[in-house]
C-alpha cells in the first residue's frame, strides 16, 4: 500500500468518525428538542385550562359541567390540515381534572373519571404548588403510544382546590421528530461525501511534498550521471520546486477555506428562518388558535421558505460566476442604452417607493464584456439605492468617462453607510436593514457586483457621498 492510500485512508477514517460522532449526537437531540417546544406549548395549555376551570369554582368545589360538552364538540370537529408531510384531520389533545385529594373529576377521554390520581407527578406536583409533568404510554412496552402530560393547580381564595392536566401524544409530532432525522441524514451524507473529495484533495497536497523531494532526488542523480550536475542548476531547480509546492499548497488551502466559509455562512444564514418555520409549524397544530393567528402563522411560514429560496437561488448564482476564471464571450457593450434600460426596468419598483430615477450621461462610452453580467451589476446597484431612498427623494444613475475608463455612479439621499459596516458591505450574507420595512435582504447582491467588476478587469466601491446618502461606483476599462 501507497503512502498516498494510507493518508488517504487515515484521513478518510477520521473525517468519518468524526461526522458519524456529529450525526450521533444532532439525530439524539432531535427528539428532545421537539419534546420541549411541545411541553412549552403544555404550559400554556394547561395554564389556559386552569384559569377557564377556576371560573366554575363554587365555595372551592370544582364543577366540570361545561368541560364534556366543549370536548365532545371538539372531538367531533371535521377539518383537514395539511403540515408539511402530515396531514392532521383530528385534536388529539386530552384532558382531565382532579379534585384537591387527586380524584379524577373530569376526563375528555371518558375512561378514568373517578380514578385516583394521587400517585401521578404531574397532579401531585401541581396539588402541592409546584410544576407537575410526565410522560406515560397508554400501552406499557409500546413507545409509540406514549403521552405528555403537564398540570396546573386550580385556585380558589388563594387555596389549590384542584388540578388540570392536559396531555398530548408523542406521535401528533413524531413524524416531525422523523422528517428532521430523515433529513439530518442526508445532509450528514452530502457533508461526508463532500469531505471524502476535500480528504481526497488534503491527501494529495500532504504527499505531494514528498513526491517533490522524490522528483528532485531523482534529477540530481540523472544530472550525476549525466554529467552536467552543478551547483547553479541544482539551486535553480530547488526554487523551481518549492515554488511548485508552494502554489499547491496555496490552492489547497484556499479550496478548503472557501467551502468551510460557505458551509458556515449558509447554515448561519438559514438558521433564523428555519427556526421560525419550525415554530410556527408547532403552533399552528394547536386546536384553540384563532383562525387569524393560524393565517399569520402560515403567511410567516410563506415568507421563510421564499427568504431560503432566494438565498439558495443568489448563492448559486454567486457560486457560478466566482468559478469563472474570464468570461467565455464577450461583446462591445454601449453602455448609455444599457443604463438606459436598466433605469426604464427600476421605474416600478421607485414609484412604488416614491422615488424618482435620473440618468445623467456625460458622453458615450463602451466596454468589453458580458451585457447580461453588466446589466445585473448595475440593476444590483441600483435596487439598493432605491431601497435606502427616502420617499420623495432621487436616485442619480449616472455615466463619466476618462481617457481609459468608464465609470457609473449610482447616488441615493438616503442616510448613508454606518461606520461600522463601511468594510463588510461587499461581504457574503452581509446586509443592512431597509429603512422602510428594516429587513435585510440575502446580502449576496453586492458580492454578485464586486464578482462581476473583476471578470471585467474593473472594480466596484462603496461609499458616502459628500452632501449625504450613498454612492456607489463601477468602474470598467473602456473598450
Amino acid at each position: 500500500m501507497s503512502r498516498r492510500t494510507r493518508i488517504f485512508i487515515g484521513i478518510l477514517l477520521i473525517y468519518t468518525a468524526g461526522i458519524a460522532f456529529l450525526l450521533y449526537r444532532v439525530v439524539a437531540d432531535i427528539d428532545p428538542r421537539y419534546r420541549e417546544s411541545a411541553e412549552e406549548s403544555l404550559v400554556e395549555i394547561s395554564q389556559l385550562m386552569a384559569s377557564l376551570v377556576e371560573q366554575d369554582v363554587i365555595a372551592g368545589a370544582i364543577n366540570p359541567a361545561r368541560l364534556e360538552p366543549l370536548f365532545r364538540s371538539v372531538y367531533a370537529r371535521e377539518f383537514s390540515a395539511q403540515i408539511y408531510n402530515l396531514h392532521k384531520r383530528r385534536v388529539e389533545l386530552r384532558m382531565y381534572v382532579t379534585d384537591r385529594n387527586g380524584r379524577v373529576l373530569f376526563d375528555s377521554l371518558g375512561r378514568h373519571t373517578g380514578a385516583d390520581y394521587s400517585q401521578w407527578s404531574d397532579v401531585s406536583r401541581s396539588l402541592a404548588g409546584v410544576y407537575g409533568a410526565r410522560t406515560t404510554r397508554d400501552i406499557e412496552g409500546d413507545p409509540l403510544t406514549s403521552v405528555m402530560y403537564v398540570g396546573a393547580p386550580v385556585r380558589w381564595n388563594n387555596e389549590i382546590v384542584g388540578e388540570v392536566t392536559v396531555g398530548k401524544p408523542v406521535r401528533s409530532f413524531g413524524q416531525f421528530v422523523e422528517d428532521a432525522r430523515a433529513r439530518t441524514l442526508w445532509v450528514g451524507a452530502g457533508s461526508g461525501l463532500a469531505l471524502m473529495v476535500l480528504a481526497i484533495i488534503v491527501s494529495v497536497w500532504l504527499v505531494r511534498p514528498f513526491g517533490l523531494i522524490s522528483d528532485y532526488l531523482a534529477w540530481i542523480r540523472s544530472q550525476h550521471a549525466q554529467g552536467s550536475l552543478s551547483l547553479w542548476r541544482m539551486a535553480r531547480r530547488a526554487v523551481d520546486t518549492l515554488r511548485s509546492g508552494a502554489r499547491e499548497l496555496r490552492d489547497a488551502l484556499t479550496g478548503r477555506n472557501y467551502v468551510a466559509d460557505y458551509v458556515q455562512t449558509f447554515t448561519h444564514e438559514i438558521k433564523s428562518p428555519l427556526s421560525a418555520i419550525r415554530g410556527a409549524a408547532e403552533l399552528i397544530q394547536e386546536p384553540t388558535m384563532p383562525q387569524a393567528e393560524r393565517e399569520r402563522f402560515l403567511a410567516n411560514i410563506a415568507h421563510e421558505t421564499l427568504r431560503i429560496q432566494e438565498i439558495v437561488d443568489r448563492m448559486m448564482e454567486l457560486t457560478a460566476l466566482e468559478t469563472r476564471r474570464a468570461l467565455e464571450r464577450t461583446q462591445t457593450v454601449a453602455l448609455v442604452p444599457l443604463l438606459e434600460e436598466v433605469a426604464a426596468s427600476a421605474q416600478a419598483a421607485a414609484a412604488a417607493r416614491e422615488v424618482r430615477v435620473l440618468v445623467s450621461i456625460d458622453a458615450p462610452a463602451s466596454t468589453e464584456g458580458d451585457p447580461f453580467l453588466l446589466r445585473r451589476a448595475v440593476s444590483n446597484l441600483l435596487d439598493n439605492a432605491i431601497d435606502f431612498s427616502p420617499s420623495g427623494s432621487e436616485v442619480v444613475l449616472a455615466l463619466r468617462s476618462t481617457s481609459r475608463v468608464a465609470r457609473i455612479t449610482v447616488r441615493d439621499h438616503g442616510k448613508g453607510i454606518p461606520d461600522y459596516a463601511k468594510d463588510k458591505v461587499f461581504e457574503k450574507f452581509y446586509s443592512l436593514a431597509r429603512p422602510h420595512t428594516q429587513k435585510k435582504s440575502t446580502g449576496l447582491g453586492l458580492a454578485f457586483v464586486k464578482e462581476i467588476a473583476t471578470l471585467h478587469r474593473g472594480r466596484v466601491e462603496l461609499a458616502n457621498a459628500p452632501r449625504g446618502g450613498a454612492l456607489a461606483t463601477l468602474t470598467l476599462p473602456l473598450t
